[in-house]
């Protein structure tokens, strides 16, 4: 299948780990489901997310099977249902946030696939520098992949941490803009600690691939972003954040104030 080299990619992204490299920081990568606790919300929880010093964000689609998400991130999700909103809206959303820092699209398949054969070009249109599939494994459907892959937006492909080490260079090798490990086994959400096997994991990937390397699942204190922000090049917050996102955006923006306090300690 066709993939883009890293280089050639979303200037976005890499110019913004580039940028990152040169000053000796780490990727604060915060998550939000589109659309929650609802549309007005929702746009300016991004714009306080990029305030607050975020340097990407994941825009979550919402989706009514959400089945890698825990109980946070699918009520969420089916809270943005029930007030319509759908992909449409939330390429609408990240329009209407018109962020200065990159913007990923994180979805299920379904979703983008209703959205036609334009969806990931309305996408790019609309502001999204990236797109991250959930449940598109490596080698489950090469034509959708090439799809994915000669978008004009970053692929960004997820790697478990149970991947043997040849399987994650070739995930690697069919993605840009910086590759996603997953810290543990099961669905999102909020965990007491960091898994004692993450910095052998992510010393695996790092020896598979070139690519930035972000951490994720599971990361919702301080101290547990600044040791992830160790072992890798960024910090995926999602469960955390949307949490506090449905008691108010400031709660939000105070939690990303701290989680980036904690990231640039690292």
């Amino acid at each position: 299948m066709a993939s883009r080299s890293a280089t050639i990619s979303s200037d976005a992204i890499a110019l913004r780990f580039a940028r990152l490299k040169e000053e000796g920081r780490r990727a604060f990568v915060p998550y939000v489901t589109a659309g929650h606790p609802d549309r007005a919300r929702s746009v300016a929880l991004l714009q306080g997310l990029e305030a607050a010093g975020a340097d990407i964000v994941e825009v979550g689609v919402p989706f009514s099977a959400p089945l890698a998400d825990g109980v946070v991130i699918q009520a969420s999700s089916q809270a943005a249902l029930d007030q319509g909103i759908r992909l449409d809206q939330v390429l609408e959303i990240i329009a209407e946030a018109r962020l200065a820092i990159p913007v990923v699209l994180f979805s299920y398949l379904n979703p983008l696939l209703r959205g036609g054969d334009d969806a990931l070009q309305r996408a790019a249109d609309a502001g999204a520098s990236g797109v991250l599939v959930t449940d598109l494994p490596l080698g489950a459907d090469p034509v959708l992949e090439a799809w994915f892959a000669d978008s004009p937006l970053d692929f960004i492909r997820l790697v478990a941490p149970t991947t043997p080490a040849s399987r994650m260079a070739e995930i690697a090798r069919t993605g840009s803009g910086f590759v996603y490990l997953i810290s543990r086994l099961g669905v999102t959400g909020e965990r007491g600690d960091v898994p004692a096997h993450l910095p052998a994991t992510a010393a695996r990937l790092r020896a598979a691939t070139s690519l930035p390397l972000c951490i994720g699942f599971g990361i919702a204190r301080p101290e547990q972003a600044r040791a992830g922000a160790a072992l890798a090049d960024g910090v995926v917050v999602g469960s955390a954040i949307v949490r506090a996102a449905g008691e108010s955006v400031e709660a939000a923006l105070a939690l990303a104030v701290s989680l980036r306090r904690a990231i640039d300690e690292a």
